[in-house]
Formats: structure tokens, sequence, C-alpha cells
């Protein structure tokens, strides 16, 4: 008997047309039931003098009015815990995730039970797509106070394997657990899975030798899908690496690798993708940079409408070679990270890129942003190899040149640091400083 080869082989390789066409009449039922059921959205349509019956064909919803970050934390004020977006009642709500409130007041994302058996569901679907099978045995090194991504060890759990609620510990901790109990398949930051891999080799383990790990996942920072980074993690566990996305707004993982490794498969029969140019508002061609925009097809606790997620990316709505239609996703940078020099948009993503593909420097590196007559400038941090002899000068010229050549402007000044100078991060990096004292619109 042959392995299947999809977690949901029907809904995973529907024909495009027949997605869409599914898509369509979920997001009618969507709107419908958004609109009876919250007084948000209630309120919100007949503003825009709009009913669900203005929506008949997917480019319709381009009618409806955004939500974001703004609307969940002020509605989330409107009155009892859950606000005024909520769509059913308290008592039909089985768990609340919450936001880190890094950017305001953290915001709850609740869930009917329907809303969460579907989506450790999708969790399976992912878990599956990025190899997993029952006979792994499977780390989940996510935090599980509050955090979305705590939950999603379910969806491993429910495809079978033999899973390990490590959370986070710390790091010698979790290198005992992956030493003594060999298991293959782990999931944490890419940030931290390269300082991981750094404090075993200093504790005498050798990742590629000495462990079982043959998988790792990440998620919540854009390196996995940085092909130098994720070749710099391989490499140092002899592991394949697999990228996920997901935000606490909607639920945990809600896109993921592939085989191919060309973009996050995102979930389109869970959610409806737009990408919009940040002037205008209005769709750009596939393949192209703008912000995305999610629509919830399927939750009903708290629908969210046209979710502006701040996230700039791309959508590639072709068939992949391992045989799935849903659209790719691929995740550049935040909007709030993006800075302008010389009028060019920078992404510390595209700088990542670079900084990972270099010879003769460790792929540690820090930007800091400042002002020089009145424009904005970026100087960087790197750390440059123990065995490398290659003078500074010439290191910084070089570094400063493949900045240039990728990014189109080049840095102001690159500083030399040692071999671990640089704080490593446990769990999200802080790769940007604002040193500027001016506020510029991007």
């Amino acid at each position: 008997m042959s392995q299947k080869k999809y977690w949901d082989e029907r809904i995973e390789t529907l024909p495009r047309a027949d997605l869409e066409e599914l898509q369509r009449r979920e997001l009618k039922e969507m709107l419908t039931f958004a609109y009876n059921n919250s007084t948000y959205y209630k309120e919100s349509f007949d503003l825009a003098g709009l009913t669900p019956a203005d929506f008949n064909q997917l480019d319709d919803i381009q009618k409806f009015p955004f939500t974001n970050k703004a609307t969940q934390r002020e509605r989330q004020a409107k009155g009892g815990l859950l606000g005024d977006m909520i769509a059913v009642s308290e008592d039909d709500v089985v768990f609340v995730s919450a936001s880190s409130g890094s950017t305001g007041v953290p915001t709850l994302s609740p869930f009917t039970k329907q809303d969460f058996d579907e989506w450790q569901d999708v969790e399976s679907r992912l878990f599956f797509g990025a190899g997993m099978r029952k006979h792994d045995r499977y780390v989940h090194a996510l935090n599980f106070s509050l955090f979305v991504g705590g939950p999603d060890v379910i969806g491993a759990q429910n495809l079978g394997a033999l899973c390990i609620w490590a959370g986070t510990v710390p790091s010698e901790r979790l290198l005992f657990i992956l030493k003594e109990f060999q298991p293959t398949i782990i999931w944490t930051t890419p940030s931290y899975a390269l300082y991981l891999g750094e404090t075993a080799l200093k504790m005498g383990i050798d990742p590629a030798k000495d462990l079982a790990i043959r998988t790792i996942i990440v998620a919540g920072e854009p390196g996995g899908s940085i092909g130098t980074t994720r070749e710099t993690i391989e490499k140092v566990w002899n592991a394949e690496l697999y990228d996920f996305f997901g935000l606490s707004d909607i639920f945990g993982a809600c896109a993921g690798m592939c085989e191919a490794k060309d973009g996050l498969h995102i979930v389109e029969d869970h959610i409806l993708v737009e990408v919009l140019d940040v002037e205008t508002g209005k769709p750009v061609a596939d393949g192209e940079r703008g912000e995305l925009v999610y629509t919830t097809l399927r939750k009903k606790a708290r629908p969210l409408i046209r979710f502006r997620t701040g996230d700039i990316g791309s959508v590639n709505r072709e068939p992949c070679s391992c045989g799935r239609t849903h659209a790719r996703i691929k995740i550049h940078g935040r909007l709030d990270d993006m800075f302008i020099v010389s009028g060019v948009n920078v992404f510390p993503s595209d700088i990542e890129f670079v900084i990972r593909g270099t010879a003769g420097i460790t792929g540690e590196y820090l930007i800091r942003l400042y002002e020089q007559n009145h424009a904005v400038k970026y100087r960087l941090e790197i750390e440059k190899s123990a065995d490398i002899n290659e003078p500074d000068e010439i290191l910084k010229e070089r570094v400063a040149a493949a900045l240039k050549t990728r990014l189109g402007v080049k840095p102001g000044d690159v500083t030399i640091l040692n071999d671990g100078d640089l704080e490593r991060a446990t769990h999200k990096a802080k790769r940007l400083i604002d040193e500027r004292t001016l506020i510029y619109e991007i």
C-alpha cells in the first residue's frame, strides 16, 4: 500500500477555478454571518453603504472596508472581555490566544470549538507537507503562555507523531531533551536555531552527528525563507529547514513550505489573500510586492474581513511542482521595519540575504539607522569569522559592495566585530535599531 502524498489531497490539489469558487461561497457566507452577528461589522458595513448582498464575485471584496490592529484594540474596549468584533456568544468560545502587545495593547484572538479543531487540522496539513509522519518524534519548542503557536503541537499529535511539549526551556535543558530523547523534528525561530546549534557546539555536542534532528521548522522571522540563512542553519544541523507563517489574529501557522521550498503554501480554503499597493490600496500583480491583506473564510468567533497585516509580501498562484494548487506567499519584511535610503525601500531581510551569503563573516548582524544632512542612512555591525585573516578594511569594502549590488544603496559604515561580540537571540532576534530623531513616513 503506497503512502499518501498529501494530508488532504482533495482540498490541497483542488483545481484553481474550483478553489476560487469555494472561496467565493465561503466568503459570501462569512460576510453574511459577520453582518448578522457582529455589532462591529454591522456598523462598519452600514457606514460604508454595503450589505453582504453587494458581494457576488471574489473581486467584490475590494468594496468592503479594511480592519487592522488598531481596529482590534479599539473594538476590544467596547465592552466585555472580547469586545464587539466577536460574532458568537462568549459561552461558545473555548480558547483565546493573545498578541505580544509589542505594538500596542495585547489583543485577544478567540476560537469556538469548531474554529479550534479546524485550526489543528490545518496544522496537521502543514506538518505533513514539511515531511512529518507518524514515526517521527517532535519537539515543540515554542512558548505556551497565551502564544497562538503553542497549541499547534496538537496538530502534530493529530497526525500521529510522538510529541514532546518542551516550550521555551533554557537552551541547556532543550539540548538535554534533544540528546536524551533523540527527536527527529523541532520547531523554533531561525535565530534560535542558529543560537542553539552554536550552544551545542560549545558544549561539545555536534548537532549534525550527535543529535537525530532531520527537520527544523521555523517561524516568527523572515530568515527561514532567505535562502542563505536557510542553508546556514541546514549546514549546522545537517537537516532540512521548512519555514512556516502564522499570526495571532487568525490562528497559528496558516502557511508553510513544501518540499519545493519556493514560497509558503497558504491555506486558501480558510484565508483569502490580497496583495495591495501600499500607497494606493489597489491590487498588485502576482509576484509583485505589496501589503498582505487577509480575510478569514471559516473562523466564526471573530471573523476578520480585509485585515491589513503590515507584512510586505508577494503571492504566486501558479501550481507548485509538489502538486498543490494553493497560492504560495513570500514575506519580505514588515512595513514598520522598512526604511528608505536614497529613494530605495530597504528591508532587513534583504540585508540578511547578503550577510548570510558573504564569506568571512559569521552571519550575525545589526542595522543602525541614523540621519546625515537630513537624509536617512544606515550602518552595519557584523562579525568577522575567527579563522579569517583578511584585513578589516578589505572585508568592509567587500560587504559594502555586495550590499550596493543587491540593494542599490550601500551602508554609510560597516563596523567589524569579533566572532561572538553581537548578542545572540534566544527567541526573536532584534536586528534593527533606529537612532533617528526625526519621524519619517514610509
